[in-house]
C-alpha cells in the first residue's frame, strides 16, 4: 500500500494590508522615528520659541524686531548679496573647469580633474587662515610687496567682505564643478552637432544648447554655495566680519546675558532656516520646469585643441588652482614654522606644534575620528534603507522623505545647532542630563546633516540597477532582506561608499554646529583650531588644521580610485 504524505505550506510570513512584510514596515517607520525626533521637531521647536514669549505666547514682536532694525536689515542684505557674488565667481570658475575638463583633451586633464575637488576638503575656518597668513596685512604678499617693490602700505586683501568672497569662492567651486560635470556628462554630442550643422558655434552654441541642459545640475550646485556662504559665520569672524546673518545668530546666542540679544539669535535662525527652505522650493519649482528626463550619460569623445589654446586653458587653469591651494601652503608653512613675523617665510622649522595637538591634546583628533565615525554609521543605517525605499517602493511618505532629505542639504547649520540647543535642553529622563550636555549630541547632529551624501550616493547606484536582478533572487525563495544582502548590496557597494566617505569627510570639517553645541571635553579638531586661533595660539591652530587635510585628502583619494570623475551626482 502506498503512502501519501501530504506536504505542508511553510508558515506564511506575516504581512501587512497591503502585502508589505511587517519587519520592513518597523524599519520604515523606524526611520521616520529617526527624522522626526532629530530633525522635524528640533525645527518645529526652533520656530515655536522664535513665534512665542518668554511666557509662550504666541507674538510676532520677535520678528517685528527684526525688521524694524536697520543694522539686523544690513546683515541680512550683506548675506544675500554674499551669497549672490558667491555663487557668480563659482559659476565663472566651476562652469569653465567642467566644460573644459568634459569636452577638451590637453596635457594634465586627469590631474586638474582631480586638483579640482581638492579644495572642497579644506574647511572654510582652515582655509581663510591659511589665506590670512599670506595675504595678510603682515603675510607673505604685502611683505614682499613693501619690503621688495616699494609698496609704503600693506594692501587689505582678506579683512573685510572682499575677504568672504574669496575664500568662499576658491573653497566652493567644486561644487559647482562636479554638479555641472554630472549634468554635462548627460549631453549627448548629437545636440551639439545638430547646434553646429545650422551654424550655432562657440559661445553662441554653449548658451544655447549646452548650458539651458545643465540646468537642473547647476540649479543644485548653486543652491548648495549660496547656502553654504549663506550659513558661514566662522569665517567672516576670523576676518572681521560680523554683519552678516550668521555671525550675528552665533554671537547672539554666545553672549548669554542679554535675554533680548539670545532671543533675536533664535528668530535670525528661524529665518536663516525660512529662507532656505524658499530657496529650495523655488530651485526645486525651476528645475521641474527645466527637467531633461530623457538625458543620460554618454560617452563624450573630446576635442584636440591647437598648441596655443592648449597652453591657455593650462595656464588658465593652473591659475585658478595655485589661488585655491594658497591656503594649504599658508597652513603648511605656519604649522611647522617658527618666528614668522614680518618675513615671507618662517625663519625656523619644528615639529612642536604638532606634538603639542597630536600628544598633549590628543582630544581633538580622536573625537574628531570617534564622532565623525559614527555618524557615518549613522548615515549608512539610516541613509542606505531610505534611499532603497525611495528607489524600489510605493510606501506612503516616501516623498516626503526624500523632500526632507533634499531639504538637509539647504539647511544651515547655524540655523539646525540653535534648533537642537533649544530643543534638547531639558534633562532626559531617569539620566537627569540633558541631550545638548552629552556627547552623542555632536555625532547625531553630524549624521543628521551629512544623511544626504550617502543618500544620493546609495540611491544613485540603486538607478543603475534593474530590478529583475533583485527579482530573481526573490522568485527562487530569498527574502528581500537575503536579496539586498547577496544581490544588491554587491552591486551598488561603490555608492554606498562614496556617499560614506563624503558624509566622513564632510562631518570632520563641520564648523557651524559643532561650535554650538560643543561639549567641554569633547570637541572636535575644528572647535580646536577655532579655539588656538581666537586664543592666540596660531600655529597649533595650523598644525591641527593641517591634520584635518590630510585626512580629507586621503577620503578624497580613495573616492576618486573608486568612483572616478562621475561624482557629481552625490550632489544632486
Amino acid at each position: 500500500m502506498t503512502t501519501h504524505t501530504a506536504t505542508l505550506p511553510a508558515p506564511a510570513k506575516v504581512k501587512a494590508a497591503n502585502g508589505i512584510h511587517i519587519g520592513g514596515l518597523l524599519g520604515y517607520g523606524a526611520i521616520w522615528a529617526f527624522m522626526i525626533v532629530f530633525l522635524i521637531y528640533p525645527l518645529l521647536h526652533l520656530f515655536y520659541d522664535a513665534f512665542t514669549t518668554d511666557a509662550g505666547e504666541f507674538t510676532l514682536s520677535n520678528f517685528q524686531d527684526f525688521f524694524t532694525d536697520r543694522y539686523y536689515l544690513k546683515s541680512l542684505l550683506n548675506s544675500l548679496l554674499l551669497g549672490v557674488g558667491t555663487v557668480i565667481t563659482t559659476s565663472i570658475i566651476g562652469i569653465t573647469f567642467a566644460f573644459l575638463l568634459l569636452r577638451y583633451e590637453f596635457p594634465g586633464r586627469g590631474l586638474f580633474s582631480y586638483l579640482s575637488i581638492v579644495p572642497m576638503i579644506m574647511p572654510p575656518l582652515v582655509g581663510v587662515m591659511g589665506f590670512v597668513f599670506i595675504l595678510g596685512r603682515a603675510g607673505t604678499v604685502n611683505v614682499i610687496l613693501m619690503d621688495y617693490l616699494g609698496f609704503t602700505k600693506p594692501i587689505n586683501f582678506m579683512y573685510g567682505i572682499q575677504g568672504v568672497l574669496i575664500v568662499e569662492t576658491l573653497h566652493l567651486f567644486p561644487l559647482m564643478t562636479l554638479s555641472i560635470v554630472d549634468a554635462m556628462g548627460k549631453i549627448s554630442p548629437s545636440l551639439d552637432e545638430a547646434a553646429e550643422s545650422v551654424g550655432s558655434r562657440g559661445l553662441r552654441k554653449f548658451w544655447d544648447i549646452t548650458f539651458p541642459l545643465t540646468t537642473p545640475g547647476y540649479v543644485s550646485g548653486a543652491l548648495l554655495v549660496f547656502i553654504w556662504t549663506f550659513a558661514d559665520f566662522a569665517t567672516p569672524l576670523v576676518v572681521g566680519v560680523d554683519d552678516l546673518l550668521a555671525s550675528q545668530a552665533y554671537l547672539n546666542i554666545v553672549q548669554f546675558v542679554d535675554r533680548r540679544l539670545f532671543k533675536m539669535g533664535i528668530v535670525i535662525s528661524a529665518i536663516m532656516v525660512i529662507l532656505a527652505i524658499l530657496f529650495l522650493i523655488v530651485a526645486k519649482k525651476y528645475v521641474a520646469i527645466k527637467d531633461y528626463s530623457s538625458l543620460s550619460y554618454s560617452v563624450i569623445e573630446r576635442k584636440q585643441i591647437g598648441p596655443g589654446a592648449k597652453v591657455g586653458v593650462v595656464l588658465f587653469l593652473g591659475l585658478i588652482i595655485i589661488l585655491a591651494f594658497i591656503p594649504y601652503l599658508g597652513i603648511a608653512l605656519d604649522s611647522f614654522g617658527k618666528g614668522w613675523a614680518l618675513t615671507p617665510i618662517p625663519v625656523k622649522y619644528t615639529l612642536q606644534y604638532f606634538e603639542r595637538v597630536a600628544f598633549e591634546t590628543p582630544k581633538f583628533i580622536i573625537n574628531s575620528l570617534l564622532y565623525a565615525g559614527i555618524s557615518v554609521l549613522i548615515c549608512i543605517v539610516v541613509g542606505v534603507p531610505l534611499a532603497w525605499v525611495g528607489a524600489r517602493t510605493k510606501l506612503p511618505g516616501r516623498e516626503f522623505l526624500d523632500s526632507m532629505t533634499t531639504l538637509i542639504l539647504a539647511l544651515p547649520g547655524t540655523g539646525i545647532g540653535i534648533a537642537y540647543m533649544r530643543a534638547f535642553r531639558e534633562p532626559l529622563p531617569y539620566v537627569d542630563v540633558a541631550f545638548i550636555g552629552m556627547w552623542m549630541v555632536i555625532p547625531v547632529v553630524l549624521g543628521v546633516r551629512r544623511l544626504p551624501y550617502t543618500v544620493r550616493g546609495t540611491f544613485a547606484s540603486l538607478q543603475i540597477v534593474h530590478k529583475s536582478f533583485e527579482e530573481a533572487g526573490e522568485s527562487v525563495g530569498a527574502t528581500k532582506m537575503t536579496t539586498f544582502k547577496d544581490i544588491t548590496l554587491p552591486l551598488i557597494w561603490k555608492g554606498v561608499l562614496v556617499g560614506s566617505l563624503y558624509s566622513f569627510i564632510l562631518a570632520l570639517q563641520e564648523a557651524s554646529a559643532t561650535l554650538l553645541l560643543v561639549v567641554p571635553g569633547h570637541e572636535m579638531m575644528t572647535v580646536g583650531i577655532f579655539n588656538f586661533y581666537i586664543g592666540g595660539s596660531v600655529n597649533e591652530a595650523a598644525a591641527l588644521g593641517l591634520i584635518l587635510i590630510v585626512l580629507g585628502a586621503a577620503c578624497l583619494f580613495i573616492i576618486n580610485r573608486v568612483a572616478g570623475t562621475k561624482m557629481g551626482g552625490v550632489f544632486g
